[in-house]
């Protein structure tokens, strides 16, 4: 391979070479851009400043595709060995034994994921830096998964979400998921483990489909939905993940998940889809999330005020 054939980048004090940059990723057709590993490598390194900080400490899966979107996808959790050993590893249980998941702490290790071709970052909802371990989440993700792709049904259903949660005193931030439908995101405080969190989200999801019940469902399976939206609660649960705000998409034109102000959905134009790589770092200079509490919240007081609704 010739130097023609590669690009180098610096990240910090760190240089990383992006093999074939020229690569098309994401070929243009149905009016979507075209878009290269290197403008994938582009993308990561400007939005970093943005993203690290939902990265930071987390075990990831990472979602390949070393052929381009319309090839083979791999869904890697374990770090091959001939990752450098500069990139942060976390060696997490699982049944019959562990596995060492990458964790994105810097530029550099973005670069280094951006030229193995990884478009998607999944991130777990717990940390391996806080006191609590990986077993208690930090965050709560409700999913709005829609029957195809009305945006007005997802909006409709964040609406009535968001009351609820103010019931329960329980601030939640929204951000596109750059596929279909919308993430509500919960800042916890990491008491609780997996198994309280994802009883506590299947809860609430349930009694706001109880409010709704011919436009909202909590079925997991497709054929018991009957059009109605999908509350989907799953990701709240030990080694699921949740992609991570300005993650790319594996879809034509490189769209990418985005933080929201709760006003931005009051806008009938707004789609999933919305924000792609050649944009999404103009929403990101504005701190969208900035209403949310600082320290994140204990589910006590929230499933109080839940059971006394349901009582």
């Amino acid at each position: 391979m010739s130097d023609a054939d590669a690009r180098t980048m610096r990240a910090g004090r760190r240089t990383v070479e992006i093999q074939r940059p020229g690569k098309v990723l994401f070929p243009g057709r149905g009016g979507a851009a075209e878009y290269t590993k290197g403008d994938l490598a582009d993308y990561y390194r400007s939005i970093a400043p943005y993203l690290l900080p939902h990265l930071r400490g987390r075990p990831l899966m990472l979602e390949r595709y070393p052929d381009g979107v319309d090839g083979q996808r791999f869904m890697q959790k374990n770090t091959p060995d001939h990752y450098p050993d500069w990139i942060t590893r976390a060696e997490v249980a699982k049944e019959g034994g562990t596995v060492t998941h990458v964790v994105c702490d810097d530029t550099a290790t973005l670069l280094y994921l951006a030229d193995q071709a990884c478009l998607t970052l999944h991130r777990w909802l717990s940390r391996t830096d806080r006191s609590g371990g990986v077993g208690h989440p930090d965050r709560l993700v409700f999913d709005l998964d829609p029957p195809g792709d009305d945006f007005a049904q997802v909006r409709e259903a964040a609406g009535w979400l968001r009351e609820l949660l103010d019931e329960l005193a329980l601030p939640a931030a929204p951000m596109t998921t750059g596929s279909r439908g919308l993430h509500l995101v919960v800042h916890l405080d990491g008491r609780h483990d997996f198994d309280e969190v994802r009883e506590f989200a299947h809860d609430v999801a349930e009694l706001v489909a109880s409010r709704h019940p011919d436009r909202l469902t909590t079925a997991a399976r497709k054929d018991d939905r009957a059009g109605r939206l999908y509350l989907d609660v799953q990701r709240n649960a030990y080694a699921q993940t949740a992609v991570a705000p300005y993650a790319v998409r594996a879809r034509p034109g490189a769209p990418v998940a985005v933080p929201l102000a709760w006003e931005q959905l009051d806008d009938p134009g707004l789609d999933a889809r919305r924000w792609t790589i050649a944009d999404a770092a103009d929403q990101a200079r504005t701190d969208l999330w900035a209403g949310l509490p600082s320290r994140g919240r204990s589910l006590g007081p929230a499933r109080r005020r839940l059971d006394g609704i349901r009582s």
